[in-house]
């Protein structure tokens, strides 16, 4: 069909969209860097110039959903199409029930509304997404859809319950099979109920399990000890899916930068707000040092990871959404990660997490406690391409320099310091000769902070430390 692209397709996008453009339901199973968002809004975008829908209704993790609507639409979306785009807010002010209202009006505009999945568990969010799709023609997508597995879940009943009476449905995510293959079985139940043959998730588990019934308590329960005819479950994907690794995907460019957004809890935000003003009034009136400031900000900075340390050099830990952002992160990256950290304390609670998810041979670490010989065996085992170790932590200040970590092409950033050097010096850890891969950074950024600021100072080659000085490091707290 024709049709004029805001910013040009790679050669997997075109493909993924020649698939897919027209189809009731489909599956972008794209991994992390490939640029499935982009395949959807072209997708969304092509439907409605065709008359085919006049609303889109986009579901999404709680980090990205927010740059759908401020990143993501507004990059990819073709200027020609007139749309109203709303992000969903559990608590809506004036300004947020203007908008809302607008998403209601009968114009030929293109209707969008950006929720987060976890949205679809409460009765407000649930009654106003089904409002929205009866009032359009309209397309309904999950991005990350394996939030949509676990077939017992209020979220995953009410997703699967109102999309039943959208015309045209779409899932995507770079990695649809997270611990088994039955991770499947919903994400399939919300295209199209009859996709798999299998109208129920025991029969769906019947077909492709292998299951033994042990005792436990007194009590006789079944569980799943293998999989089979994974061939014949393969083959029915490809009838309504589109997989692509970044291997595959020699047009990428080299690198690839995101952000996922996490918001402070109710403690943090308390702490956060308390400390904000010490921190000013202990530098309002004063001659001010850089170092001062620097130590203020890096107080504020630690609130927003997790955890603050006191006077008395005692770590405190705070409820935070950091960690559980990072283990979705690892659950949509294929192959190995690098996976940098600021903070003894963050390097800890990664490490605990991480072997308990996916065991103590998944993981090394390269910090200040790790030995010079066990150092040398984190690199050897991140290099290894047979080897089961997945991902390296550590600290851009101990293992940002000189050491080659090509066996991975995915990078994330826990959190982050200030020192611009030990950043890019990091970064190239994986972009080196030998990487074969485009690689992806990943910056994981609590909102409205401090944190927002480092990383933008960062990524702009401002190097906060030595260029930002004396009462100007104030506008920073």
């Amino acid at each position: 069909m024709h049709y004029k692209f805001k910013t040009k397709p790679f050669e997997h996008q075109l493909k993924a969209l020649e698939m897919s453009w027209d189809k009731k339901v489909f599956a972008y199973f794209m991994e992390m860097g490939t640029g499935k968002s982009k395949v959807l809004i072209d997708n969304i975008s092509m439907l409605y110039d065709k008359g085919k829908i006049n609303g889109a209704l986009i579901i999404a993790p709680k980090g990205v959903y927010k740059n759908w609507h401020a990143g993501e639409i507004p990059t990819h979306m073709p200027d020609h199409i007139e749309k109203e785009v709303v992000l969903w807010e559990s608590s809506a002010g004036k300004k947020k029930e203007l908008e809302y209202k607008k998403l209601f009006e009968s114009t030929d505009d293109l209707h969008i509304l950006v929720m987060n999945v976890e949205a679809l568990s409460t009765k407000n969010g649930k009654v106003f997404a089904e409002k929205f799709l009866n009032c359009h023609k309209a397309l309904m997508a999950i991005d990350e859809s394996t939030s949509i597995k676990n077939p017992g879940a209020i979220r995953t009943k009410s997703i699967v319950g109102i999309g039943k009476h959208v015309a045209y449905k779409r899932i995507l995510t770079g990695s649809p099979v997270t611990k088994s293959p039955l991770d499947l079985f919903m994400q399939c139940m919300f295209l199209d109920p009859w996709l798999l043959d299998q109208q129920s998730y025991y029969a769906f588990r019947t077909r492709y399990a292998i299951c033994r019934k042990i005792n436990v308590s007194g009590r006789q329960v079944e569980i799943v000890v293998g999989y089979r005819n994974l061939a014949e479950l393969s083959d029915k994907l490809k009838g309504f899916s589109y997989r692509c690794l970044k291997d595959d995907c020699l047009d990428l460019p080299k690198k690839t930068y995101m952000k996922r957004i996490i918001e402070l809890t109710a403690e943090q935000k308390k702490l956060y707000k308390d400390m904000k003003e010490k921190a000013l009034a202990v530098l309002n009136g004063k001659m001010v040092t850089s170092a001062a400031v620097i130590t203020q900000l890096m107080r504020l900075h630690q609130i927003t990871c997790g955890h603050f340390k006191s006077d008395d050099g005692d770590v405190q830990k705070i409820k935070s959404k950091r960690l559980d952002e990072l283990m979705d992160i690892l659950n949509e990256v294929e192959g190995k990660a690098i996976i940098w950290a600021h903070y003894r304390h963050d390097i800890e609670i990664i490490l605990e997490e991480v072997k308990k998810k996916y065991g103590d041979h998944s993981v090394v670490t390269y910090y200040g406690d790790t030995t010079t010989e066990d150092r040398q065996k984190a690199i050897e085992a991140i290099q290894d391409p047979e080897g089961p170790t997945r991902f390296l932590i550590g600290t851009p200040q101990t293992g940002g320099y000189g050491i080659t970590l090509t066996g991975a092409s995915t990078m994330i950033y826990y959190s982050n310091g200030y020192d611009l050097e030990k950043r890019q010096q990091s970064e190239a850890r994986i972009d080196r000769i030998g990487q074969e891969k485009p690689m992806t950074y990943i910056d994981i950024i609590a909102e409205e902070t401090i944190d927002e600021k480092i990383v933008k100072a960062l990524r702009t080659k401002v190097n906060i430390a030595t260029e930002i000085m004396g009462e100007e490091l104030k506008d920073w707290i």
